[in-house]
């Protein structure tokens, strides 16, 4: 970084002055070091200084009282797309996790991520809570830059890739240490933050700059089990001021209420171990030079109050893709500092690196940009942008298909529905003017015809970019197999192609997409969920085939041995019961 060249000797006495205090212009001399927090379906009203009188955020509240903020901050409207662009600057078509789900959540392990990047400036690494792009080597979040994780699998505790016995147990869960299932005790959020700090605090021990990234899971669903000192306390709460729909009926306000109740519970929970995290930097004697940012990853979980915006998560409205971003580094952002300059998840890791020093290769390229200086300097240049937000489901993205454009104050938007896999016909694009109406309750794509014609050109330039990023720039990754980074692969239906029935349906059907460096002999275990009758299954790899027989109820132990060949292969378990045929639960593959 460079400094303004001084030349009377008064500036030369406020030079050696600010040198002798370890400050450049942009900063510490020494490095800061960064700590990034995101919840999962948190949503963007869900903060007591952005209007929310219901929810209790107080230490968030103060957080915010202390730090800079960019206000018009988007993030993608699910999950996993938005942690892809998170992780590395570009937008998550680039990177080939396109969806959530069934092989689709699976990023490329070409990209880099912001872990690797100063993994290799020489920090300390370590992520907490939810990963969801990938679960088995080499896409894990240690194959991907992380030294130290603690980590869930799959998009969340309480789906089909929980460890076998730990299903849905937000409370003493079964998590993945360093690739290790490892029972916990305790709540899976405060587990999360007591290992980030112990993490911390060996770093500051070790005196080694950290980078820590914490993401929880609540208050992502299900919601049968939240801290229920919180939960006892949020019953007594009426909720009905930030419902959307003020007409509920009374039996339906009763369960809504109750959900509610559960997500807030979450929620101050988070923002209490947000607190705890603070003041363990305050006695490290490191919070004046520690980078810590919140967001959310996209709208929240129910139609609730989303500020003057409307939508909620999968919605490409405002309501479903809008975060806070709270950046919080006493040593160069000013208290209360805000800024409602266009931004987005992409910029997160060109920002921390920015801050970080840490320089990119010449060849590589970022979405992102930056936007250190518009919560370090008074009068920051940005130039002009645009910002795309695309995802629905489906194996492959399609043109217009559930997308926003932001160009300030212009916005072009496609809600054509998350969960449809296409769209028929003419896209019913709308305009709207967001600085006259942030509701988007006017359509004025009619009365501003060339605007509208210039950001839909804009858009299909920008499609045609980012799915030119690589050749078969779509494909889904693959899991690789046998190795010694993960001899025992776990094969769950959030990363199988799913072919017949509801994807996570008990009597669904689907395939892995697997590689194997060379060839090699291979015990395979069938595990099943709940009772079954007897049965028979196939499991079949490429032309290699064997048949074993199911005994009724049993979950685990069937087995069978197959010597694979080295390549790409897809490993596929069809089981019949009766007339019906459906794979199994998970499927696990030790190389012998």
């Amino acid at each position: 970084m460079t400094m303004t060249r001084l030349s009377t000797p008064l500036s030369a006495l406020i030079l050696v002055t600010l040198v002798c205090m370890g400050i450049t212009r942009l900063g510490h001399a020494q490095r800061p070091n960064v700590v990034v927090i995101m919840s999962d379906d948190q949503g963007g009203g869900d903060y007591g200084f952005l209007g929310n009188d219901v929810i209790r955020t107080p230490e968030l509240d103060a957080m915010f009282a202390q730090s800079g903020l960019l206000s018009k901050f988007y993030v993608s409207p699910v999950c996993a797309p938005t942690r892809a662009s998170l992780m590395t600057g570009r937008y998550n078509y680039r990177t080939r996790c396109i969806d959530t789900y069934i092989g689709r959540a699976m990023m490329d392990t070409r990209e880099i991520t912001i872990a690797e990047f100063l993994r290799d400036a020489g920090y300390r690494t370590g992520i907490y809570g939810k990963w969801h792009l990938g679960d088995n080597y080499p896409l894990r979040p240690m194959d991907q830059g992380f030294q130290d994780c603690l980590v869930h699998r799959g998009g969340g505790i309480g789906q089909p890739s929980d460890p076998i016995g730990a299903e849905g147990k937000y409370t003493n869960p079964t998590l993945m240490k360093n690739g290790v299932e490892t029972p916990m005790q305790g709540y899976c959020t405060d587990i999360y933050f007591d290992a980030a700090m112990q993490f911390i605090e060996s770093s500051v021990s070790g005196k080694q700059n950290f980078f820590t990234y914490i993401a929880t899971n609540a208050p992502h669903g299900p919601f049968h089990d939240v801290p229920e000192d919180l939960y006892q306390e949020y019953l007594k709460v009426d909720f009905k001021p930030i419902l959307i729909n003020q007409n509920i009926r009374p039996e339906r306000l009763k369960a809504e209420s109750d959900k509610l109740a559960r997500i807030a519970a979450m929620i101050t929970n988070i923002d209490e171990n947000v607190g705890r995290l603070l003041k363990k930097l305050d006695s490290l004697g490191v919070r004046e030079n520690t980078i810590v940012m919140y967001l959310n990853d996209n709208g929240p979980n129910t139609m609730r109050y989303v500020g003057n915006m409307r939508g909620m998560k999968s919605h490409v409205d405002d309501g479903g893709i809008r975060s806070p971003l709270i950046v919080h580094w006493p040593a160069q952002i000013a208290a209360r500092k805000t800024n409602d300059t266009l931004c987005a998840h992409i910029d997160v890791l060109p920002t921390i690196l920015d801050a970080c020093d840490v320089a990119l290769p010449a060849d590589h390229k970022l979405d992102g940009r930056s936007f250190l200086p518009l919560l370090t300097e008074t009068d920051a240049t940005w130039p002009p942008r645009q910002v795309v937000l695309q995802s629905h489901r489906g194996n492959v993205p399609q043109k217009f298909h559930h997308f926003s454009l932001h160009a300030d104050p212009w916005k072009l938007v496609h809600p054509s529905g998350f969960g449809k896999e296409t769209f028929s016909g003419e896209p019913n694009l709308q305009l709207y003017h967001l600085g006259k109406d942030p509701r988007q309750q006017n359509d004025v794509a009619a009365q501003h015809p060339a605007v509208f014609q210039r950001l839909k050109k804009s858009y299909e330039d920008w499609f045609a970019d980012v799915s030119s990023t690589r050749p078969d720039n779509y494909a889904p990754p693959r899991i690789l197999i046998g190795t010694e980074h993960e001899p025992r692969s776990v094969l769950t239906r959030q990363d199988w192609r799913h072919v017949t029935g509801r994807p996570w349906a008990r009597d669904s059907s689907g395939f892995w997409l697997l590689e194997a460096q060379d060839a090699g002999d291979y015990d395979i275990e069938l595990i099943f969920a709940g009772s079954h009758p007897a049965g028979k299954a196939t499991v079949t790899a490429g032309n290699v085939r064997q048949e074993i027989e199911i005994t009724a109820n049993k979950r685990r132990g069937h087995f069978a041995k197959l010597t694979l060949p080295a390549g790409q292969l897809q490993l596929s378990v069809d089981v019949v019961f009766g007339n019906k045929t459906q794979g199994p639960h998970q499927v696990i593959l030790t190389r012998k």
